[in-house]
């Protein structure tokens, strides 16, 4: 398989290492996002669980998931993102199962936390991992594959799980639900390598020009000392801010929308199982026709802000709409929740285009765990919101504000010029080469 140096070398490495990273992301967000059918399904009933108490168990997952962010970036990046990954495969396959065979709120609060602690570290070692095998030219579509285990987890999870706790009930959902990682961990650790030198499927020519382009685009970078210079860096602090606001409108959309749905009148659970899953295929399409063209162009910024803001105005006009037009305001919420998918690769790809990669994973351990604050507030707030004023109105404008306040920020990046007085920020257009 001939070798360039164009980013294009090696195609091997696409076929062999997106199918099982995308299987390890998307089965990480299963145990993530089934909450959102347990509790439309009736674990509150059972439990005897408020809906004030219901929105901090949909939401104290993404508590746990800020913690061990950036110490999880660190460890992959100087020692092993494969070995970090397998055991939390295996961890928050048990958490998750566990979930199913909880008599106690108490013990629900504790798993659901810990579930958080356990898969803080996969997102930042993932895309570290990614990183150490794919260079500028396709990096936004390799985090793409990564993060695509996301909406199209929820799309045949959605269905799945419509049929599961119509079938078996939610308890053995989460059980049945909660397997599949702790088998996959084995086959993620029999083949997958850290680095391309360890890689026995490729010969010394394809390794030497894999390192070689990945260290060639290390030296266009100036040297960034520790995290904590980088950490003071504005563009940094702004795209934390704008992960965060972000995240809101994601969260509050994925933990909520089974909710929103099984309040129509006559929605039978298998219904909106089918109906919650598809804003993610109009996120599948969306997020791959914006990464390829912002490797294609090597602009980030502008497949970012205006999705967001179509999101924003999506949200908006449900409001508008009202339940009294329950089919017109679905439709903009699939609108709405494919807009929001569709920038992650370009986003996650900003990282290491800025900043060297001692500190890089750092960086993109601290956004994220920006964004599990985010998702926190999200999942809480909006579920306060639904169940203070009895409909969904509210939680509409909340998530509509909270995108646009991202789009907003997020045009305004690039515009300050030093990290920590001394490495000049490029702009993230079509000039950030």
């Amino acid at each position: 398989m001939k070798n360039n140096t164009s980013g294009g070398f090696v195609p091997a490495r696409w076929l062999r290492l997106m199918p099982i990273v995308f299987i390890t992301y998307s089965l990480a967000y299963l145990d993530r996002a089934n909450y959102s059918f347990g509790a439309a399904a009736g674990m509150a009933k059972d439990l005897q669980i408020t809906a004030s108490m219901s929105s901090l168990l949909g939401a104290l997952f993404f508590l746990g998931y800020f913690f061990f962010q950036v110490p999880g970036a660190h460890y992959a990046e100087n020692k092993s993102a494969k070995k970090l990954v397998f055991w939390s495969l295996i961890l928050w396959g048990l958490l998750a199962a566990a979930t199913g065979v909880v008599h106690n709120v108490h013990f629900l609060i504790v798993i659901r936390f810990c579930l958080g602690v356990v898969e803080s570290a996969v997102m930042p070692a993932m895309l570290v991992f990614l990183s150490h095998w794919f260079t500028k030219k396709e990096r936004s579509r390799a985090n793409t594959f990564l993060i695509l285990g996301n909406p199209v987890t929820v799309l045949w999870m959605s269905i799945v799980s419509g049929y599961l706790v119509s079938a078996v009930g939610w308890r053995w959902m989460f059980i049945i639900e909660g397997l599949p990682p702790i088998i996959w961990a084995f086959f993620w650790w029999k083949l997958v390598s850290d680095k391309p030198a360890e890689a026995e499927w490729l010969n010394d020519e394809e390794k030497k020009a894999l390192e070689c382009a990945l260290q060639e685009e290390q030296k266009g970078l100036k040297p960034v000392k520790n995290y904590g210079e980088a950490f003071k860096s504005p563009l940094v602090i702004k795209l934390c801010l704008q992960y965060f606001f972000w995240s809101i409108g994601v969260y509050g959309f994925v933990m909520w929308l089974p909710s929103i749905i099984k309040s129509a009148p006559d929605m039978s659970m298998v219904t909106t199982g089918w109906l919650s899953s598809i804003p993610y295929v109009l996120a599948v399409v969306g997020m791959l026709t914006a990464s390829y063209f912002s490797d294609k162009t090597l602009n980030r910024k502008i497949f970012v802000w205006p999705f967001l803001m179509i999101g924003a105005v999506a949200f908006y006009a449900s409001y508008l709409l009202g339940a009294d037009h329950f089919w017109l305001s679905f439709i903009l919420l699939v609108i709405a929740g494919g807009a929001m998918y569709t920038p992650y690769g370009p986003f996650f790809a900003i990282m290491p285009e800025i900043l060297p990669r001692n500190v890089a994973g750092g960086a993109i351990a601290l956004v994220n765990s920006m964004g599990a604050l985010g998702s926190f507030a999200g999942s809480y707030i909006v579920g306060y919101l639904n169940g203070s004023t009895g409909g969904f109105g509210a939680s509409y404008i909340f998530m509509a504000g909270s995108l646009l306040l991202s789009a907003i920020l997020t045009m305004t990046v690039g515009k300050s010029r030093k990290v920590s007085g001394q490495q000049p920020e490029p702009k993230l257009g079509v000039s950030a080469r």
